[in-house]
């Protein structure tokens, strides 16, 4: 299996057009030598893109804890903002603060691409977090600030100047990011990270899922009546968002190596038909209900 690797923005990084998400192993209960595992597998099979955050519980520490001794073969993502003992939510100390404290989980001295988490718009035009980044970034501790985020705030930092990569939602079913700061970004060449690449896969669900995370995903999808033409829509999804144009890459989240090695031989097939991805843009287009992007 092959994975493309793109330019990431004018960065100088290089990422796999699929990404491994590490939110999932966040999760205390989950074994940790399948932990270890699943993150070696997931840089031996080509991804080099590996995406995580303060908020996503033990998941820095272990990545540290497993791949600090692979730490020149992936490109490392984290985001920050809050959370931090002793300090504010969202004030430069608080970014310093958290830069610091991943750099010691993760067991490295420079984390690639530092962003700010779903940071209040207020806050951003205020500009003091984003002077943290630029410190750290000065200082050789982080080498692209970035903003993960939807909306307002997203079209807001892709307009800015300020950032050398945006992270946002954008998938079959989340696509008003597309055609807005993705296309932005690109004209800017800045790179992009696509989260919830499969839309948290509410084809998993024959009945609307009341009160689950997925269940705006799982109207639209509806909504939209896409024919997926015979594909799988696991396949489906994730070849529509890791080809989107300006897309750099779409991150995944698994605890399952199997599934890891599914989503991978997806990529590896390469781009939708245009036809189909045509299609797929005119549905959304056709039925958006003011779709805003999903954090």
């Amino acid at each position: 299996m092959n994975i493309p690797r793109r330019p990431f923005g004018n960065s100088g990084l290089t990422v796999s057009a699929l990404g491994f998400g590490a939110g999932q192993i966040g999760d205390e209960a989950l074994p940790e030598d399948q932990v270890g595992q699943l993150l070696n597998r997931a840089l031996d099979l080509g991804i080099n893109l590996l995406d995580t955050a303060r908020g996503y519980g033990v998941s820095e520490a272990r990545i540290g804890r497993h791949l600090a001794h692979r730490r020149g073969e992936f490109v490392l993502s984290t985001k920050v903002g809050y959370g931090i003992p002793g300090y504010a939510d969202w004030t430069y100390e608080c970014i310093l603060a958290g830069i610091d404290t991943a750099l010691g989980l993760m067991r490295t001295d420079v984390i690639d691409i530092v962003h700010l988490h779903s940071c209040p718009l207020q806050v951003l035009q205020q500009g003091a977090v984003i002077d943290a980044l630029d410190r750290a970034r000065e200082a050789g501790k982080i080498r692209v600030a970035a903003y993960s985020g939807e909306n307002a705030e997203l079209e807001w930092a892709a307009t800015s100047g300020r950032f050398g990569s945006l992270q946002c939602s954008m998938n079959l079913c989340d696509q008003r990011a597309l055609r807005g700061p993705i296309a932005q970004a690109s004209a800017r060449d800045i790179g992009v990270i696509a989260k919830r690449a499969v839309a948290n896969a509410p084809w998993r669900f024959d009945e609307r899922p009341h009160g689950h995370y997925c269940e705006e995903y799982w109207h639209r999808w509806k909504t939209l009546a896409i024919d997926p033409q015979g594909l799988d829509w696991q396949e489906l999804a994730i070849r529509y968002s890791a080809f989107a144009p300006g897309v750099g890459s779409a991150i995944i989240g698994t605890t399952s190596a199997t599934h890891l090695e599914r989503n991978i031989g997806y990529v590896a097939r390469g781009p939708l038909d245009d036809a189909l991805r045509d299609e797929i843009d005119a549905a959304f287009q056709r039925h958006d209900q003011n779709w805003t992007g999903q954090l």
